[in-house]
């Protein structure tokens, strides 16, 4: 657990330490945003490029404090939060990643997003299916408390119903990340992000649908 945090701390404050390095190199106006012609719609300042840094270290404290309100839970305090932290190195992960990408945005004046190999919603859904993975692989240590894990009213109705619905959670979160980055891989742009909106939806009436089956049986 102290290796974790460790890593925890450095993915919660990199992204500021890697902004003000790059910070004297950016160009007064940058690319603030894009539409989903993957066109710059929105130039703004170079300061503009602080916002992932201090996300990060809203999200990471702020998952921090539930981890640290998951400990002192008397049954699977431990194990929701390890859980947490888990989830949290993977969400910052994420931020670290949007972070360097937004940066080149701006180091290089990127006015089409297509225009790099590497498309955003790639990024963001490739490492998306990678969180649904892990925390399909931990969701059946999960208490019923958890901040995480496959809630719904139904999959929380009683203790056994929880434990059965979190195990159908773990095959539903690894099958759905495993084909998010699939589509990543061989996908980019709008068919990308639909696919994958597609995959989600399908995931969420399934997941419902079994949960209210499990809760019926029990």
């Amino acid at each position: 657990m102290k290796k974790k945090k460790t890593v925890y701390y450095i993915l919660t404050y990199l992204p500021l330490v890697v902004a003000l390095i790059a910070f004297p190199y950016l160009p007064e106006k940058i690319p603030a945003h894009y539409g989903f012609d993957d066109q710059v719609d929105r130039w703004g300042s170079r300061y503009e490029a602080l916002m992932f840094p201090m996300m990060s270290l809203l999200m990471g404290y702020f998952l921090l404090g539930m981890a640290k309100l998951a400990a002192k839970k008397k049954e699977h305090g431990e194990d929701d939060k390890n859980a947490t932290i888990i989830v949290g190195i993977l969400v910052l992960v994420l931020f670290n990643a949007l972070n360097i990408y937004f940066l080149y945005t701006g180091l290089e004046q990127v006015e089409d997003l297509s225009s790099i190999s590497l498309g955003i919603e790639q990024l963001v859904f490739g490492i998306v299916g990678v969180l649904m993975i892990i925390t399909g692989n931990i969701m059946p240590k999960l208490g019923m408390d958890s901040m995480i894990g496959l809630r719904t009213p139904w999959s929380m109705k009683n203790e056994a119903t929880w434990k059965k619905c979190q195990h159908i959670g773990r095959i539903s979160f690894i099958i759905g990340g495993i084909i998010m980055i699939g589509i990543c891989i061989a996908m980019k742009g709008t068919l990308c992000l639909f696919s994958v909106l597609g995959v989600w939806a399908i995931l969420i009436v399934i997941d419902v649908f079994l949960t209210y089956k499990v809760a019926k049986r029990n």
